[in-house]
Order: structure tokens, then sequence, then C-alpha cells
């Protein structure tokens, strides 16, 4: 019987050295993750880093969540019971730290400033405010500020801001000749409520489906009130007690604010502000004249007045000079629509792409690395650089441009596709870097595959070939999907071989990048030149 109660005795002991290890133990899989919090009113959780990818839940404003890694733009986070992806400029610490930066505000030098979710180029862009717009100044980075607008937290260019103490009205960075002016652009706000149209026109649906009946056609800038969401589609009401379903891709859940105009509106309009680094101030009106000063973005200079689409400027010291009116804003406008291409190619000056939509296909994102070179260079990274130097080039000469992805996302063949035939596009390039089993093969070669597309890469190639020194493999037929089933004038660039050891170490340069994107450029520039002669 004593030896019975030892052995019960012993058994109770080993069960309670086993339930209390564990109680204690009994937490979430990933409590030394970093805790943060939701900060936006809504939050989407998705299956994957990528606004491609679809929703699995939504989190309110406050909501905890642990982070289990970051990649990128995107945390991997465990909220509950649940896994997922939420974008890491919609979020916070626990603790955020104030200190002396906290007393400085931030002030936009030029209109349309991109306010991107990381201090790079290649970084998604959150939104845009206008010149004279102030923000706070939480930290920099090199050439990047990070300012928090309203409930956006991102990254400006420190080029185009200036940085001033909250208490003292006079900025700590003077720009020569540069005067502020209030926008009277719209600015806009993250708002889950509301649904704004970025590309120049999208099918209303019935459904959630891209083969559903069509009900009506929305526009660029257009703001809808959001009723509900279906993965990556939003129902909207169009028109007085009528709802209908636009995909989300077409658009942001932003609403504009009107900006207060100052009593100085009147007097705001004698003046231009430069939109784009490196701007020619000539002695007459025309491309071919003199430069007299070369002017930077922000620069602000008064209106003596305006002769065609050239305005005579006060420069300093009596001195006056011509500036293109397609490279500054006057009365907050950048002189870049995206109207119908039908009305504003009868408008267009030789030597300018003023209204004309270019769609820029940065080739790969995401998970589609695309091809990797010997040295380790992913495709997918230098296609978005170059696609962004492209587009500077293109907006200097006046074009509309739209860019497929601006960030490291992957984008379906078809929504690119998609992109085209929305924005109506005069001309869509995609954009990638070439690979061969054979390391010694090289060059550069433009693609097209329907008929109506090969005049635009022979011009095109034409202008590449003037400025890179790679082999030219001149203008092909080739049968991509981006290509063949896109009803706009489209063309697919390879500029180089990555495969190729001393081609790779050529094409991933500065200046390659440089004087290919200068080719294009000048390649567009000549195409629709000559297609106004004819």
């Amino acid at each position: 019987m004593k030896k019975n109660k030892i052995i019960v005795g012993l058994s109770i002991l080993l069960l309670f050295t086993a339930v209390i290890p564990y109680n204690f133990s009994a937490r979430p899989a990933y409590a030394n993750g970093e805790p943060l919090y939701v900060n936006a009113e809504i939050l989407y959780l998705r299956e994957g880093p990528g606004l491609s990818y679809p929703i699995i839940d939504t989190l309110k404003e406050g909501t905890e969540i642990i982070s289990i890694e970051k990649q990128g733009d995107w945390h991997h986070v465990q909220v509950g019971q649940q896994e997922g992806w939420v974008a890491a400029w919609l979020v916070k610490t626990a603790n955020v730290q104030k200190d002396s930066s906290s007393d400085k505000t931030v002030i936009s030098q030029v209109d349309s400033l991109n306010v991107r979710v990381a201090p790079s180029l290649s970084a998604s862009v959150l939104t845009k405010i206008s010149s004279g717009t102030e923000s706070k100044f939480l930290q920099q980075e090199q050439d990047w500020i990070q300012i928090q607008f309203g409930e956006i937290t991102g990254w400006v260019f420190a080029e185009y801001v200036t940085v001033k103490d909250a208490k003292s009205e006079t900025p700590e960075t003077p720009t020569d000749n540069v005067q502020q002016e209030q926008s009277n652009e719209p600015i806009e706000q993250i708002d889950p409520n509301t649904f704004t149209v970025n590309v120049s026109a999208v099918n209303i649906r019935k459904k959630p489906d891209l083969t559903a009946k069509k009900l009506g056609l929305a526009s660029e800038g257009q703001q809808f009130k959001v009723l509900s969401r279906d993965h990556n589609w939003v129902e909207i009401e169009y028109e007085k007690g009528k709802k209908g379903w636009i995909y989300s891709f077409y658009g942001t859940f932003t609403k504009q604010l009107k900006q207060n105009h100052s009593s100085e509106k009147e007097e705001a309009k004698n003046f231009v502000t430069i939109i784009y680094n490196g701007t020619n101030l000539r002695e007459s009106p025309s491309t071919s004249s003199n430069v007299v000063v070369i002017a930077d973005a922000g620069h602000t200079y008064p209106i003596v007045e305006s002769e065609g689409d050239w305005f005579k400027i006060a420069v300093k010291d009596q001195q006056t000079a011509y500036v293109a009116n397609w490279v500054v804003s006057k009365n907050n406008s950048q002189g870049t629509t995206s109207q119908n291409n039908t009305s504003q190619v009868a408008e267009r000056k030789q030597g300018t792409l003023k209204g004309l939509t270019i769609v820029l296909d940065a080739g790969h994102g995401g998970n589609d690395r695309g091809t990797t070179g010997v040295r380790g260079t992913d495709e997918k990274d230098i296609n978005i650089i170059t696609a962004e130097m492209l587009r500077s080039k293109l907006q200097a000469a006046g074009a509309n441009v739209v860019m497929t992805r601006e960030s490291d996302i992957f984008v379906d063949l078809r929504k690119r596709v998609a992109v085209s035939h929305q924005a109506s596009a005069d001309a869509f390039i995609s954009i990638h870097y070439d690979a061969n089993e054979d390391s010694s093969v090289s060059g550069f070669t433009t693609y097209y595959t329907n008929g109506y597309q090969q005049k635009l890469a022979e011009y095109v190639h034409e202008g590449l070939a003037s400025k890179v020194n790679l082999k030219d493999r001149g203008p092909r037929f080739g049968n991509y999907l981006v290509l063949r089933e896109n009803r706009q004038n489209a063309i697919l660039l390879e500029l180089g071989y990555l495969s190729n050891p001393s081609e790779e170490r050529a094409i991933t340069t500065d200046y390659y990048r440089e004087q290919a994107t200068l080719g294009i450029y000048q390649g567009l520039l000549n195409y629709f030149d000559d297609q106004l002669e004819q």
C-alpha cells in the first residue's frame, strides 16, 4: 500500500512538472517580434508583399500586429491567428522618438512633388504635394528627407524642398530667385472611403470581373464613394442610385483636398517655377537658341511676356531669357495634361512631346526577377531605374507619362496591356535587358509584333544606335504578349545582355542608362515629328 502511495505521488509530481513549464511558455510564436500598430483608418492584410496580392482581412487603426520579418516596403506580420503582409508605410512602432527635428518643417519648392515610401526613386509613390505645401520634418538620409504630411509618412528628394525651423520665418536653406507661392492644385489624402481614378479612362462593370458587362466609363481624376470591396475590385456609386465595379489597379483610395488660396493669388500668376533640374533658359524662343542660364527645379522667375509656347522671364540684373512652357509650372500647372490625344496632336509643335501619352513598362518586378546577370544584377531592378530616367526626359519634353509599375511589385502582363489601352497610349515602351546561354552574345534589340508598330520600332532603334556603343542587332519581329495583345503603338527594348560579363559591367552604369534613355527619347521625338510632317 505504501509503495502504491509513492507511485501515485511520483505520478502527480511528474504531471505538475509537465504542466507548469507549459503554462509559462504558452505565448504567441512570434512574441519576440517587433510590435507594430496600424497607422491608417483601415489597413489591408494581404497574402503577399505587394498591392497585387489578394486581401485576407481588413485591420482598423490602432490594431496591434507583430512583425515577423520585413521585405522592402512590406512587413510579414501575425495578427491573432492570422499571418499576412502589410504595407510598411501604414504602420508605426510603439514608441515614436521626439527630437529637435520635430521643430522643423519642410516646404515643397515644386508642384506635384512625389512622396515615396522609401528613400529611392524606385520606391512607390504615396501621394503628390504642391508647391508651397508644408509638412513635418522627421529625419534625413543623404539626399532624402522623411516627412509627415497629414496621416502620410514618406520620403521626398531634398533638392526639391526647403527645410526651415518652425520658430523661424526664414528658411534654413535659401534658394536664389525662389519665391514661395501658394498652390491652387488639389492635394491628395489617403481615404479608404473614396476611390480616385488614376488612368485616362477605365470601364465601370456590373460585376467584379473583367468579362462583366460595361456600365460606363470613368475618367482620370474622377472620385467615387466606395460602397464595398471584393479582393482587387471596388464597388462604387458612379451616378445617383447607380452602382458598379472598378478594378482597383486603376486608381487609389485617396481624396483631393483644396488648399486655401492666398490673397497673393493674382500676383502668383506672374511667375513660373522650373520643374526639372538642368532646364535650359535661352536667348530666344527656340530650342536651337543659345543657352543663357541652366536652372534647377524649384527656381522661380517673373514672367515678362508670353510668346507662343515660350515665356520670356526676368533672370537677374535686368537680364531676360526664354523658357519653354512645357518645362515650367504656371498658375500651379505643369503644362502636361492627360487630355484626349486626338485633340492634342494638332496643337503639338515639332521638337516637343506635348499632348502625347507615353506608357513606360518596366519589365518584371516583385517575385519575377527577370534574368540575373553573371555579376548578380537583377533585371527587374535596372528596368525600373532605366524607366525612371526615361520618364524624366519625356516629361521635360511635355509628354504625359504613365508607368505600369513605380516600385518593386509584380504586375501581370495583361494588366500592363490594359494600362496601355486605358491610357490610350500614343506609344507603349517595354524596357528589358537580355540574356543568352552563350555568354558571348551581345548587343541591343528593338522588337515589334504588329505591322503598325514597326515604324516606331525603327525610329527608336535608330535613336538608340546613335547614343550607345553596343552591337546593333536591329529592329526585329518578336512574339511578345505585351506587343501582340496591344492595340496601341508598342515596342519592346532589350538594352543589352546581362549574361555577357563585359557587357553587364557596361550596361549597369549610370552613364550607359543616361545615353540609352537619351537615345530612346530622341527616337520618339523624331518619330512624332515625322507624324506632324505627313
